[in-house]
Formats: structure tokens, sequence, C-alpha cells
């Protein structure tokens, strides 16, 4: 009976090491051919949202971090360490590795955590409230936006009547990690392997967040993020996790216009949000024409895109391209989904638009 065991568990760690590497080797991101040249190409960048350093809970420096996202291939991070705030990563913003550092702080309020960004410098002594509301208007005051943070995982937010708040994450690459701590430790050889591959495995289907998301919306302008919540694996997660900026010209050279131009960009929803590990999503755009919601997806790989109203699925459209009549008052928003091989779950959105409100 003993070697039976033996054998069986050496079966077993055989299938399950060959599966391992092939799920390894067989990893596909999908990259289309480049689309025909359009002068807005050129002020769309991408940078990954909620990143730790050593600051707070992180395991590496900013130099470290920043190497990581220049290797990445991202233009800009948001430090987003604990404190309230954190001076530290406020202090550390400019250009660091050819990469633009901004930072804001991620703030322990009484409702859950909440991010804060954009915001003026306060005074050395000043601090924000611990009442979430209060802290919102806090920010607010200095010019600032609200996130809230991995809303149903780690530390819960707990709801309440009002709707103060900017954003709401909708996929945290943090949470992947934590909330399946079985899995996790299932995909462990995968992540020595292909990081990418693992990470999107990890990556469950948004169903609670995007459904607060939409009754946010009908409530009060919202955005959505996905957010890398990097503590460590720094590399691996701002491939997969990105926000992807459009700006209404090229990045200035200067520091302070920079960090400007992008918190401009994010406040007024300027960005869509991607799982750029599992396909390259560079030149999507969803916008408002009239009482048309054009969408462009000019990639060469199966996708999908959905159509909502007020939550509610409206059209599916395959294709590179995707219209939509506003017929009725409402929040719309749009969602594209890959359709071919790939480690991501089907219903994990692989892109997110911010929503367009047409008047009630």
């Amino acid at each position: 009976m003993k070697k039976f065991l033996l054998r069986f568990v050496a079966a077993v760690l055989v299938v399950y090491l060959g599966w391992t590497a092939w799920q390894a080797v067989s990893f596909k991101r999908y990259v289309s051919a480049p689309p025909p040249v359009d002068p807005r190409e050129s002020f769309e960048i991408e940078g990954a949202y909620h990143v730790h350093t050593r600051f707070s809970d992180g395991r590496k420096d900013v130099g470290e971090i920043a190497e990581a996202a220049r290797d990445a291939g991202l233009q800009f991070i948001i430090l987003t360490d604990h404190g309230n705030p954190n001076t530290r990563a406020l202090d550390a913003q400019g250009t660091v590795s050819g990469v633009q550092i901004l930072a804001g702080s991620e703030l322990s309020t009484n409702r859950g955590h909440l991010v804060a960004m954009g915001f003026k410098r306060p005074g050395p002594a000043t601090t924000f409230s611990h009442e979430a509301d209060a802290a919102a208007a806090e920010v607010a005051a200095l010019g600032g936006i609200t996130v809230i943070a991995h809303p149903y995982s780690k530390t819960r937010w707990s709801w309440g009547a009002a709707s103060v708040y900017d954003g709401i994450e909708i996929l945290n690459g943090d949470s992947a990690f934590k909330d399946d701590p079985a899995r996790t430790l299932f995909l462990a050889p995968m992540f020595l392997l292909r990081p990418t591959a693992a990470i999107l495995r990890l990556v469950r289907p948004p169903v609670d967040s995007l459904r607060k998301w939409d009754e946010l919306l009908r409530r009060h302008p919202t955005l959505g993020f996905f957010s890398a919540d990097a503590h460590l694996f720094y590399q691996a997660i701002f491939s997969v996790f990105r926000l992807h900026v459009l700006l209404d010209r090229p990045l200035s050279g200067s520091n302070e216009a920079a960090r400007e131009e992008i918190f401009s960009a994010l406040e007024e929803g300027r960005f869509f949000s991607a799982v750029d590990g599992a396909a390259e999503a560079r030149g999507f755009r969803a916008e408002r024409d009239g009482a048309l919601l054009r969408v462009s997806t000019p990639f060469d790989f199966a996708h999908e895109t959905v159509f909502f109203k007020d939550g509610r699925e409206v059209r599916r459209a395959d294709g590179p391209a995707a219209e939509l009549v506003l017929e009725s008052p409402g929040t719309y928003r749009v969602e594209v989904h890959l359709r071919g091989r790939t480690p991501l779950h089907s219903g994990v959105p692989w892109i997110i638009s911010n929503a367009f409100a047409a008047e009630r």
C-alpha cells in the first residue's frame, strides 16, 4: 500500500508539473499588427495605479520599482503608500529611470481603505479625517480625487448613503493573490516560469464590483479603475493591470506639468483600464458623438464589445468597430472581452471604458 501511494503521489506530481510547464510554455499574449497612424496615438500613455513601496508595506524602493515599470513599458506609476498622507511618497515624485512617478496615499478610514491622489500637498501638520466622507471632502477641497480601494476583499468597504467618492476599483492585483490562497499556492511554480500567466489565472470575474459601480453611476459620476495594488512581483503586475491615459498633447517634460496633465485626465475620465497581460489594449477608443457612442477596437484577434446602460447589457458586437444609439437617458459604458485562447477567465472584462451620461 505504501509503495502504491508513493507511486500515485509521484504520478500526480509529474502530471501537475507537466501541466504547469505546458501552461507556461503555451501562454500567448495577443498583440495586433500596428493600426493605421493616428495623431492621437502619440498622446496615449500607459501606467499603473496603486503601487506600494518600502515607504509602507511594499517590498522594493522607488528606484527599483521605477526600473520595473520602465522594463514593463510604462510611462508613469502612481504610488499609494499607506499614510495620512504618506509624505515620503509625496517627496519621491518626479522622473526616475524615465518613468513619471506620481503619488497619493491610501487612507485607512472608518469605512475601509480610500485612495486619495492628485491633491495639493497639505500643510506639514495636516492629516485627513478618519471618517471616510469627511476625508473625501478634505481631499476634494485640495483639488484631489478619492477612489474606494478593493471594496469586496481584504479591508472591505462598508457602504453608506452618500456618494461623495470619485472612483471605485473594479479589479485589484493584490486581491487576486489573497482572495484564493489555495489557488495561489497551486500556481506557485508557474510564477517562476511565467508570472504573467499565473496572475491572469488568479483574476476572477469582478461581479460585485461591477454591480456596485453601476449602482453608483446611477447616483453620481464614478470612475472605474483596474488597480495594480503592487507590493511585490512589480514587473509582472505592471504588465497585467494598466491605465491608458488619453492626453490632449504629448506629456510635458516638466515634472509638475506632467503630474497635472495625468491627474487632470484621470479626474475627467479620459482613460480606460485594461488587462494588458492578456492582450495589448493600446488603441481602444470609446467616444460619444452626439447621440452615438462609437467604439474602436483595432485588434486582429477575437474579441467582443459589450454595451451597458444603467448596468444592463443592451448590445454585443464583434469586429474592430461598433456603435450604439443613445436612444434614451441613462448612463452607458463599454466592456471588451477576449474570445480567443487565454488564461483570463471568460467573465473578466479585458477592457473597461468610463461611463457616458445621456441626459435624463
